[in-house]
């Protein structure tokens, strides 16, 4: 039996660094695409956090340039195709709307047509969000739920999210969608609000700041383990049938009860450290997001296994001793 052949985008990102991780564990052949930048010492750290920089075979690339895609294509010949990359944060969307609906709207467009183009065989999974809701028209979403972007990231994962749609019912691909809600780790960039506050309560919690500045305490998210939705991702591509599903805990919780659980990991009252500043709040915000992923389960066998006490505990012990090597503590 041959080596199958992986390409991820995004590959340096949180998912792309677990899904690397789990498809080597597999015994793939593991090849990502590579956005140039000026960071390059960086570039690698999450892969390298993970130990297998050394075993990913990367290649420079850009969602928004089809004809490198195409080539690149050619040169791996994947059996499967996993679209992570985006812009992903949805706070700089508003301030990058063209940008981001480039990369994460029209970038996806090209994947799709360059998979068509080279490789119409190959398995191709799309990283759709649970953003695509935003003001949600049921308590819970499904995948039969209407969406209702809210940022323009949204907007452009939804795009994306509908060009999949159309690839697999217009030229027959095995294309499908993983609407993921939303999911940390250790590895999560610092921008994000989950990393934010494991961050800051460690570097409260070791003397080095006093302080910790939000938003909106009252948005509450279905928060789970990356390490666990990336194995959605794989199980979507093994399946006979292309589809789209939910990725989700079931569980929604508040920014709040978030920051009380990882301030309360260390010993400390979020009360004594939180402001809130107006500069994090959200032009239009996206106040409850709750997956059902009942779907998942069924069809895929799927369910998160981590729960969210371990997951804040993880981040919050990781950041500690992230801080505790950078400062010699």
């Amino acid at each position: 039996m041959t080596q199958k052949r992986a390409l991820i985008t995004g590959v340096t990102g949180q998912d792309g660094a677990y899904l690397s991780q789990l498809l080597l564990s597999k015994d793939y052949e593991v090849h990502g695409l590579l956005r140039r930048s000026a960071s390059a010492d960086v570039v690698n750290s999450r892969l390298t956090w993970l130990g297998i920089a050394d075993k990913v075979i990367l290649h420079d690339g850009n969602l928004t340039d089809l004809s490198g895609l195409i080539r690149t294509f050619e040169e791996i010949q994947p059996d499967e195709i996993y679209n992570l990359a985006a812009q992903s944060f949805v706070k700089s969307s508003w301030q990058q709307p063209l940008l981001t609906g480039a990369v994460t709207g029209l970038g996806a467009g090209n994947m799709l047509e360059a998979t068509r183009i080279v490789c119409p065989k190959a398995r191709y999974y799309q990283a759709s969000s649970s953003e695509m809701y935003g003001l949600i028209q049921e308590p819970v979403q499904s995948e039969k739920t209407p969406f209702y972007p809210r940022s323009p990231y949204a907007v452009a994962k939804l795009y994306a999210h509908w060009m999949t749609v159309n690839y697999r019912e217009s030229f027959g691909l095995h294309a499908s969608s993983g609407i993921l809600f939303n999911h940390e780790s250790p590895l999560r960039g610092i921008e994000f609000v989950t990393r934010k506050i494991t961050d800051g309560v460690a570097r409260i919690k070791l003397g080095l700041r006093k302080d910790l500045a939000l938003g909106n305490l009252d948005a509450k998210r279905d928060w789970g383990h990356a390490r666990d939705y990336v194995k959605a991702m794989w199980l979507m591509l093994q399946q006979e049938t292309p589809d789209d599903y939910v990725v989700a805990t079931g569980r929604t919780v508040s920014v709040r009860e978030f920051c009380e659980l990882a301030f309360g990991h260390v010993g400390l009252n979020m009360e004594d450290h939180v402001v809130i500043d107006p500069r994090y709040m959200r032009p239009a915000e996206v106040e409850v997001l709750l997956g059902d992923p009942g779907k998942a389960r069924k069809a895929l066998g799927w369910e998160a296994e981590t729960r969210l006490e371990q997951l804040v505990a993880e981040m919050v012990e990781a950041d500690l001793a992230r801080l505790k090597q950078h400062a010699h503590l």
